[in-house]
């Protein structure tokens, strides 16, 4: 397979959650080689590469974000002789691998945190943030400060056989590593060698911003306003209500990404997108990725928070222009952004901005055409292709953990993580002949890919189509981007390309009404978009 160094540059990258992708075995979890039996598809889709979540050994209770060993597959979803099978088949389809490290913290079961939690002078006594109590009120246990948990609760947990509070930015479970000491840092570095040269073409970066902790543990400032949420959870709980200034996006993490960029530059042709969550996360992105020594690519959730709101062109024009705009002191080269509208995280994008757990086929084909206009590297979610709404879960089939912190407020992340639908003639609709991990929709049926494949008309063929397209249009294959203000709030007009490369007007109507349009940048002079309609 042909690698240029940069192909992640415009690459459209299709994420798989392995857990509901296709089960092989039939006992209603998805796995590597279930994945493996559908490269074909995904190849056939047109996309450059695949970002697959968490398949480790795994307690598994953040589903596989909770990591017991970095070396291996767990068991549920196959073995190490399966994923090279994988990596070989995708290698001879043209298809690049690049698979999610969980470098910030790992499971409280990981043989590091069971030796760190023995005592405060072994070997590992300083690979996970440790802390001593605060006297409480009336003289009980406090923790070391204010931080709190992105789940819900204090980001500190009392250890009975330390004697002392341990770091968790999420569960209890997942005790965070200190990337104050050295020995972590060349470990996490060695963990990435290993997979590089098993020939993976590079790391989705879990959480990349959350690596290191202020040293002096200063507590958190209150949230002021104009600071954006820090999660995709935009409601007033009690992470949302700090600004995250010593928890995380430590200026010492800087120079861990060079280290991490030096040695993938030694695998010509790998990639790192981060995920980045943050106060700022533009800026932050920025910062990430200028001058070539960092990280190629950056990602975040902002553009996909929220769980239902009206879709606007600033949601849109803001993010691409904050990132593209922020100005970096260390380097005048721009960064690189990655773009999503829905993941393993967030409620899909077909319902967050539409109605809830509904389909409407115009929207779906509207948001891949314009997540497909945008500038930089574009991340597909399974079942976006198929224009999948969000699934609505029973309070009694509910897995997610922050789903149960967060209830009733939101189901969670579960609504995006149901099994893909293949075949509506088959149980369970393909995916598994097992009753799956979770619910699968009945109205999913009728979106299944027998349901779409070579269907004129359909979500399926219109977004192959499309990527198709945007492979073939010059002014797509550059970085020069801008957007022109309209007099309504509904209407997004982005000017790509440049004189050389030649310029392309895309405008998209927001709404499911008609909407007039006069700009005299484009050929056609005062004209009518129609909206999509009603489902």
């Amino acid at each position: 397979m042909s690698t240029p160094a940069d192909w992640w540059k415009h690459a459209v990258i299709y994420q798989i959650y392995p857990r509901s992708y296709q089960d092989s075995n039939n006992d209603g979890i998805g796995d590597i080689p279930g994945i493996t039996s559908r490269l074909e598809y995904i190849a056939g889709l047109g996309v450059d590469g695949i970002w697959i979540s968490p398949f480790f050994p795994s307690p598994m209770k953040d589903f596989g974000y909770d990591v017991s060993d970095y070396r291996n597959v767990d068991p549920l979803f196959g073995s190490l002789e399966d994923f090279r099978t994988l990596l070989d088949k995708a290698h001879s389809l043209d298809l690049r691998i690049i698979i999610d490290l969980v470098l910030s913290h790992t499971s409280d079961q990981h043989p590091w945190f069971q030796q760190s939690r023995m005592s405060k002078d072994n070997v590992k006594s300083d690979w996970y943030v440790w802390a001593d109590k605060k006297t409480g009120k009336n003289g009980g246990l406090a923790p070391p400060n204010n931080w709190v948990s992105v789940f819900g609760g204090s980001a500190w947990t009392f250890d009975e056989s330390r004697g002392q509070y341990y770091l968790h930015n999420f569960l209890r479970e997942q005790p965070d590593l200190n990337y104050h000491n050295p020995e972590v840092q060349n470990e996490a570095l060695d963990i990435a060698r290993f997979w590089l040269d098993l020939g993976v073409d590079g790391f989705r970066l879990d959480t990349v911003n959350f690596y290191f902790h202020d040293r002096l543990l200063r507590d958190n400032p209150p949230r002021t306003e104009g600071v954006q949420f820090a999660t995709q959870l935009e409601v007033e709980v009690p992470y949302s209500q700090q600004q995250h200034i010593y928890d995380k996006s430590q200026p010492e993490n800087l120079t861990f990404l060079e280290r991490l960029r030096t040695l993938m530059d030694q695998y010509p042709g790998t990639f790192t997108v981060g995920e980045i969550g943050d106060d700022h996360p533009y800026r932050l992105a920025r910062i990430y990725t200028s001058g070539k020594k960092r990280l190629h690519c950056t990602y975040n959730t902002h553009m996909m928070s929220g769980t239902l709101k009206d879709l606007t062109e600033d949601m849109i024009r803001e993010p691409v222009e904050k990132f593209m705009d922020y100005k970096s002191k260390e380097s005048s080269e721009p960064g690189w952004p990655g773009w999503a509208f829905s993941n393993h995280d967030v409620v899909r994008a077909s319902s967050r901005w539409y109605k809830p757990f509904d389909h409407n086929p115009a929207f779906s084909k509207m948001l891949i055409a314009l997540l497909l206009c945008l500038p930089g590297t574009l991340f597909l979610y399974q079942g976006e292709e198929l224009g999948l709404p969000e699934a609505e879960i029973p309070f009694d089939k509910l897995q997610d953990p922050w789903a149960k912190e967060t209830w009733p407020h939101w189901q969670g992340r579960d609504g995006c993580r149901t099994p893909i639908p293949w075949s509506v003639k088959s149980p369970f609709c393909g995916f598994s002949r097992h009753e799956p991990w979770l619910p699968l929709p009945s109205a999913h049926g009728a979106l299944a890919v027998s349901e779409q494949e070579n269907k004129e008309g359909s979500v399926l063929t219109f977004t192959k189509n499309m990527i198709e397209w945007r492979k073939k249009a010059p002014a797509l294959a550059t970085p020069d981007c801008d957007f022109i203000r309209t007099s309504s709030t509904k209407l997004l007009h982005i000017i790509r390309g440049n004189p050389a490369s030649g310029e392309m007007e895309c405008v998209f109507n927001l709404s499911g009404e008609t909407v007039g349009y006069k700009n005299k940048t484009l050929k056609e002079y005062g004209f009518s978009l129609q909206g999509w309609p009603e489902s």
